[in-house]
This record gives structure tokens, sequence and C-alpha cells, in this order.
């Protein structure tokens, strides 16, 4: 089907994206031993990619801003257009919810390390439901994305909410139109519940629906989730939860159901192991436990090795070390996990080991 571009209406799902959805903040002066920028003269660093990442890069930016003398200019433009952006070279950092692949890193002259970890929700429209009183699970949601489950009411939905009242409503599926990590995440869980999915669409950050209609950006799917009867979509949940969009509960692999909040991102982030991965590059979906979210990843930021300006890498390193250091709590008052010390550390050691300036 067609995707589409839906127009701006005034919701709050748009807050973070106002402005061509460019976040800017201003800074003043710091320095991070072994990456020193000059604590007299500001710094802008620029960087593009996920939307997933948008909200705490933003409230990171403007809390930083002072402290460190980097200011922050990072466009939500999707993790596809990060990756391409960071590969030509035209931003200091592209930003992906997709973790790349160690033979691309290399090609690419690239690092990647991860910031902090959140879920991706489920939210629908429907007349009369509420958020997290639907239940729903992997496998109905393929089939709804596959177009073979096309009524609100049909038994597979039924038999998974006793004693709702569901309409005859036909489920009108929303997705991604621009290259996306969080499409990347959200089709990696249907692979793993529905091996037709997995044969038949698979997983990545653009891939060939079999149903639905396109919106751009995360703003796109949650304007026109909002605006159409009997709609269903997928966006991150720092945004579903700071602008209150109808989430469903989904059933974990413990086979809970489990609705969308902190208890249940944290517990699926505390059952990753970052020991046994390269290049950080964990998959946190449909991890064990009875309180796990199912649908949660990392967000990743690719930097190069070889940077056409060292001070640029340096002061991208700075902002970053600033934000694991100071930025734990704003993470958290957006639904984000924060990365364990340990995972903080190994991204520090990579740094050093990794990029220009790092072993002196």
């Amino acid at each position: 089907m067609k995707s589409v571009t839906t127009p701006n209406p005034d919701i709050r799902a748009l807050r973070y994206y106002a402005g061509e959805r460019k976040l800017a903040v201003m800074i003043v002066a710091a320095s991070l031993t072994g990456f020193s920028v000059s604590a007299r003269a500001q710094s802008q660093i620029t960087g593009a990619g996920s939307t997933f990442g948008a909200p705490i890069y933003s409230k990171w930016g403007a809390a930083a801003a002072g402290p460190t003398g980097v200011e922050l200019n990072y466009q939500p433009l999707g993790s596809g257009a990060g990756i391409n952006q960071i590969n030509n070279r035209t931003v200091d950092f592209g930003a992906s919810d997709m973790p790349v692949a160690a033979a691309e890193l290399n090609k690419n002259k690239l690092m990647q390390f991860p910031t902090v970890v959140g879920g991706v929700d489920i939210i629908v429209n429907i007349p009369g439901i509420k958020p997290n009183v639907m239940q729903l699970t992997g496998p109905v949601l393929a089939q709804i994305y596959l177009g073979n489950i096309t009524k609100w009411n049909d038994a597979a939905i039924k038999t998974l909410n006793p004693g709702m009242d569901l309409p005859a409503l036909a489920i009108a599926p929303v997705y991604r139109a621009d290259g996306s990590g969080t499409t990347f995440v959200f089709t990696d869980y249907l692979s793993m519940l529905s091996p037709i999915w997995k044969a038949q669409v698979g997983s990545s950050t653009d891939v060939k629906w079999a149903a639905g209609t396109g919106a751009k950006g995360t703003d796109g799917v949650a304007a026109m989730v909002s605006n159409t009867r009997g709609a269903i979509g997928y966006v991150e949940s720092a945004y579903a939860w700071e602008n209150k969009l109808t989430t469903t509960k989904l059933q974990n692999a413990s086979g809970k159901f489990v609705a969308p909040t902190m208890k249940s991102y944290t517990a699926a982030a505390a059952a990753a192991d970052w020991s046994k991965v390269q290049n950080f590059a964990v998959d946190l979906n449909n991890e064990p436990g009875a309180d796990s979210w199912p649908i949660e990843s990392a967000t990743f930021v690719l930097l190069p090795i070889n940077p056409d300006a060292a001070a640029q890498s340096a002061a991208v390193v700075k902002f970053f070390d600033w934000s694991f250091t100071k930025g734990n709590d704003l993470a958290t008052q957006l639904q984000y996990i924060s990365l364990p010390d340990s995972v903080h550390q190994a991204v520090r050691a990579a740094w050093k080991a990794k990029l220009p300036g790092g072993k002196s």
C-alpha cells in the first residue's frame, strides 16, 4: 500500500517534533580527560537519526549545555537516515535503534555504542478502550500486520480479551514509512514470535508491509492512529508516555500479559547479557521474566573512528560522557532505562581504544 505523510494536527503527540523537528540547545564550557575541548570555546555538534532517542537527546542537550560547552543540534530523521548521514560524514554522529553489523562498521570506519534502553509500545484508537486494558500477543500482531485479522471483534482478539465489548470495526494498521530503527525493533519482535512473519516479511528498518498505511516519523504514526478510528501502530515508549497515548498490554516470554511501564521495561533490561555480544549489539526483544516488557531495545550512536575533525569527535564524547554521568535521572523521567555502570565503563574504554586521542 502506498505510504503517505500525515499533516500535523493539534495534538500533544507532536510535542517533541515541533519546529521542523529540529532539536538544538545552547551551551557553555568543560572538558573530558583524554578528549579535551577548550574550556574557553563553545563547540557545536550535529547528529541525526533515531526518533527513539530524540526525547532524551533533547533533554540531555538542554541540561549539558552549561556544564560541557557543547551545543547539540539533533535531527530525528529516522535510523536509516542517521546511518546514511554518518556514512557520508554529513553529521558528527549518527543514531540508530538497529545495531549496525560489524562488517558495515568496519567498511565505514565507525564505532557504535548504546546510550539508553527503552520500550516500543503498541497504540490503538478503539472507541471505549482505555490505556493498558486490551491484551494482545506477538502472533496476533503479526496476523494484523499481515492483513489476516481485519476486524477488532475477530475471534483471536476476543479470546485474548474475554468480556470486552469489541466493535465490528475495521483494523487500520499504521507503520513507519521512513527507514526506522523502531520498525526494526518491532519487526524483529514479530519475527521471533511468528514464523510466518519471519518468512514473508522479516526484520529491517524498512520492510515490504503486507497491510496498512505508512506515515513518516513517530509523530506521523501517532497522528494517523489518533485521527483514525480502528487504527493500531507502534511508537517509542517515551513518546507514548509523554503524550498519554492509548497503549495495550502484551504477552511476554513467560506468558504473562504486562503493561508498558518502568517496572516492565526495567525487568527486560535487567535480563540482558552485554558481555556476550560484539559492538554492544544486544537484542532485548522477548527477554525472559514474568514482569518483562517484550518489545525493547537499546538505542545506539555511531561515531567515526577516522573523523574529519578530531575536535568534533571529542565534543561528541564529552557530551555523552556527561550524559552517562549526570543524565540518568533525566532518562528515568522519560521512561528510559539507564545503562548499567559496567556498560558505561565499557563504552568509555571503547572510546579510548578506538577514537583519535583516546590512547593519550
